[in-house]
This record gives structure tokens, sequence and C-alpha cells, in this order.
């Protein structure tokens, strides 16, 4: 089932997609719903977030092993695949929608960057669950670039601006409750020019294993999302570049990047 979050006649609404049609429903995929006769085409609607507010944001740094040894070989060290799971945050202001215009600050440099994430989206609350159950309380995915300011994020101890600026987070089209993580691929084109592909599921540590890790110290609530990190490396972005981001099977998040002095 493929579950979307869209804008039509004036109205947000929940919609379970059904090839080219939406059916509207009265109530959302967390909490309950109850199908209406209401029917939009797919092509007519606003897409919005698949998850307007999430409650918290969470985000995994490093998750892939040819990632962590290109980002080694860059610094000129030794790579070292972290031990355990490693969780940090991101911000909702930096949330947009599939469709929508990445706006790169005027005194950004010229290191910004893609990472095609997947993303898990919590349907139940959980709290210290094992990781042999932790999928379970997802209701589905979906699909994130996680924007960053290379420089600024050298400089800045915390990453306050170069992963949480207005616009740095695109999030969807939708969350889809069916998928296979083995059979998923990502792959990323840059004005219609793939870049990278990767295997989805091939991570350091998988989404069962997050979830189950952060659940023994914070309660998951339905309509967290999880951010699943990312593989290989991003060219520079530039004014006017658009990115598509597919995650096969699952559905592409495409936006464009626009330089702010020139929005």
């Amino acid at each position: 089932m493929r579950w979307i979050r869209y804008t039509a006649t004036g109205k947000t609404a929940y919609g379970i997609i059904d090839g080219d049609v939406i059916a509207e429903v009265k109530g959302d995929p967390f909490a309950g719903y109850e199908k209406t006769a209401t029917q939009h085409a797919l092509a007519s609607v606003q897409i919005e977030l698949p998850v307007a507010t999430p409650p918290n944001f969470f985000c995994v740094g490093l998750n892939y092993a040819q990632h962590v040894r290109l980002a080694a070989k860059k610094l000129g060290i030794e790579a070292k695949m972290p031990e355990n799971p490693d969780v940090g945050y991101r911000s909702n202001n930096a949330l947009i929608a599939h469709g929508r215009d990445v706006i790169i600050p005027a005194d950004a440099t010229e290191k910004v960057q893609y990472e095609g994430e997947l993303v898990a989206i919590i349907g139940k609350t959980c709290r210290n669950v094992a990781e042999a159950d932790a999928l379970k309380y997802v209701l589905g995915y979906t699909i994130g670039n996680d924007v960053s300011e290379r420089t600024w994020q050298k400089a800045d101890r915390t990453l306050w601006r170069a992963k949480n600026s207005d616009t740095f987070k695109p999030m969807g089209p939708w969350i889809d409750t069916s998928v296979d993580l083995d059979k998923l691929e990502t792959r990323v084109r840059v004005n219609g020019q793939e870049t990278t592909r990767f295997k989805t599921n091939d991570m350091i540590h998988g989404v069962a294993l997050y979830i189950s890790t952060i659940s023994r110290y914070c309660t998951l609530h339905p309509g967290d999302v999880l951010w699943m990190g990312t593989d290989l490396f991003s060219p520079d972005l530039k004014h006017g570049d658009v990115v598509e981001i597919e995650i096969t099977g699952l559905g592409t998040l495409s936006n464009r990047f626009v330089k702010a002095s020139q929005a």
C-alpha cells in the first residue's frame, strides 16, 4: 500500500494510491482512517510531506562501508567501521516535499551536496524493542535527500546550519508499506545524468538494529522518521540543478536547487 499526503481543491488530506488515482481517506495511517468516495488523479494534486511534522527526526551517519572508506581516503587516514549504531538528530524546519525547491543560502560556498537516503517511518509507539521485533513498528518507507553544505560542516561543531538550513531535507513523495529492503537499489541523477548507484540495504547497521538501539533510550512515536544514511559521494551542486533520488520499487524524489540570491 502507498500512502500519500497531498493538497487538492484547497484541502490537505491523506490518501491511498491505486495506480494513477488517489482514494482520499478521513484520518491518517497512524491514528486510524475511514475510506471516502472522493478520488483524485495523482497528476492533479500537490504532493505534501508524507509526515507533516515528525515528532522526532532521527538520522544515521557513516552507515555504508564504501562511504566510510572513501571518507577516510579523503582525509588520508585508515578507514574504521563504526562498531555500534550512531544516532543524530535533524530539524523539522529543514523538511520540504517532493517537487519543492532547495534554497541554497546566499552565503553558502560551492560545496553543497546531496545524500540519497532510505527513510523509515515509525507506525506504532515502541520502547525497548528487540532487534528481531523492530520492523513490526515500521509503517513503511519513503525517500530523503540529506543536503549538506560541506564547508559549514567542517566549521560548525553541531552541524546546525550545514545540515539543517531551511529546505535542506527534501522527503517523499509517499510512504510505501510493502517494501522488501533487500531488493532496493538507490540511484541518484543530477539533471538526468546518473551520478550514484548502490544497494540500499547494504548497510553496516540495518534499520531494525537502529530502531532497537534508539528505543532502548528514547520512546519512538508514530510519525517519527529515521534517515538511514548514504553511500558514495555527491558532486557539488549549483543553481538550477535538479536532483532525482530513485529507490527502485519505492519511487523517486525530485527537487531543484536554487541559489537564494537568484531565487
